[in-house]
């Protein structure tokens, strides 16, 4: 196989982002393999459908996620939501301590959690300066995009 012809296929390869490519040619075998690098993958929003407001049922005894929520006024919370599909990770190793716990005060740069998403951990920040009043998910649970993950009491 030629210089110009292994060009051909590289840049095939970079047009296509493809990891592997496998070629036989005069009945030789070639394979040419991209190194290995850890990116994080594109978040695609999705449209959800929402449920009509007159659609809501109110069952006796049950509170709102903002009322059960104490020293919170009501309305006042805001989410942190997940930004992609994955796994919630409320610590950065199953032996350590968790990012943040409930009455912890967090500033837009500070890591609350990791959603783990095709092998890829995805440190997850704040966004907002406040303090945690609730955590929505349990450990090495799956999560949704847009999902709320997090309710802060904003300063």
């Amino acid at each position: 196989m030629d210089m110009n012809r292994i060009q051909e296929l590289l840049e095939l390869m970079k047009k296509y982002g493809l990891q592997v490519l496998e070629v036989e040619e005069q009945g030789h075998r070639y394979k040419f393999e991209r190194e290995k690098t850890q990116v994080a993958p594109t978040v695609m929003p999705v449209a959800v459908p929402q449920a009509p407001q007159h659609a809501a049922v109110q069952v006796p005894g049950a509170q709102s996620a903002k009322a059960a929520v104490p020293g919170a006024a009501e309305g006042n919370l805001k989410p942190i939501k997940s930004p992609m599909v994955g796994t919630f990770y409320r610590a950065p190793a199953p032996d350590a301590e968790p990012f943040v716990k409930v009455g912890d005060h967090v500033t837009a740069d500070t890591a609350v959690c990791i959603v783990e998403a095709m092998k890829v951990m995805n440190e997850i920040t704040a966004e907002c300066s406040g303090t945690i009043r609730k955590i929505t998910v349990e450990n090495a649970q799956p999560v949704e995009f847009g999902q709320v993950m997090f309710l802060v009491e904003p300063d």
